[in-house]
């Protein structure tokens, strides 16, 4: 039996795929700071803007990760690719808002835009605004 048991190595994703990658999930894994300094990790839901490089995701203003973004802006979200050997990972500063503005664009603009942000302030809904600022990830080629 050989000792060289080398498959294909990763490869870095271009920028085309891994906005391919982003736009063709919706949940992904939202990591923030805790005051000590060690990562908490979040399930979400997300909406990606290519065009702005901007990653939405709704969640309520009490949740631990509003504060965490709060008090340390630094975040990245983690998304699964199409296969267990492939991912994408957007990074960029956050910030927390309940502006209708933020609101509808993650909704989508929807036709009752009145009656939707009432829904939105009644379950206290607040919207992570992520800038992406870098994007990584890799794939491994398997046939």
């Amino acid at each position: 039996m050989s000792d060289n048991q080398s498959g294909p190595a990763p490869r870095s994703l271009t920028d085309a795929e891994l906005v391919e990658v982003l736009g063709a999930q919706q949940f992904g894994v939202l990591a923030t700071v805790k005051r000590s300094g060690h990562p908490a990790m979040s399930n979400v839901l997300y909406r990606w803007d290519p065009a702005e490089r901007v990653i939405r995701i709704s969640t309520t203003a009490d949740r631990a990760k509003v504060k965490q973004i709060r008090n340390n802006p630094r975040v990245a979200l983690h998304v699964s690719g199409p296969d267990v050997w492939s991912f994408a990972v957007a990074e960029g500063d956050a910030e927390v808002s309940a502006s209708p503005r933020e609101l509808l664009a993650f909704a989508g603009h929807p036709a009752d835009a009145a009656g939707y942000l009432e829904q939105q302030a009644r379950e206290n809904r607040v919207i992570i605004t992520l800038r992406v600022t870098r994007l990584y990830g890799t794939a491994l080629d398997i046939a």
